[in-house]
């Protein structure tokens, strides 16, 4: 009885794909795998972003550079006033914190879009007893 199940096109494919599915789950394991590491790395390295601005803030002059610019005041009489300059470094960290903020915010709407779309699914799928 053996040999003709053996031979039998339903159980050889049956036998094939449950390899080819337990394959497909290895693979996906490792996948998941590579990007929780990623993820974890790159969390790490936004970490340590974040705590050299800090001490760099912390550190840094406050003083900076100081450029004064002349406002018209009333009739005639120039009011000078002293600016601040922002330096190029606190200009790209600026610009890189801004993008990190935009690029969080769209991640977190990604997932609040998910979570909706599950709490709809899940909503028109249970039945109104209320009614």
């Amino acid at each position: 009885m053996e040999l003709l199940e053996e031979t039998d096109p339903k159980t050889q494919l049956l036998r094939k794909a449950a390899q080819q599915k337990e394959a497909l789950q290895g693979e996906v394991k490792v996948v998941s795998e590579r990007t929780e590491k990623i993820i974890k790395t790159a969390l790490i390295v936004g970490g340590v972003l974040a705590a050299t601005y800090l001490i760099y803030t912390l550190v840094s002059d406050k003083k900076g550079k100081k450029k004064k610019i002349s406002k018209a005041k009333g009739e005639g009489e120039e009011n000078e006033v002293e600016a601040e300059e922002p330096s190029a470094i606190s200009q790209t960290i600026t610009k890189i914190g801004t993008v990190l903020a935009s690029q969080a915010a769209v991640f977190l709407l990604a997932i609040a879009k998910e979570k909706v779309g599950e709490y709809l699914a899940k909503k028109e799928n249970k039945p109104n007893d209320d009614l």
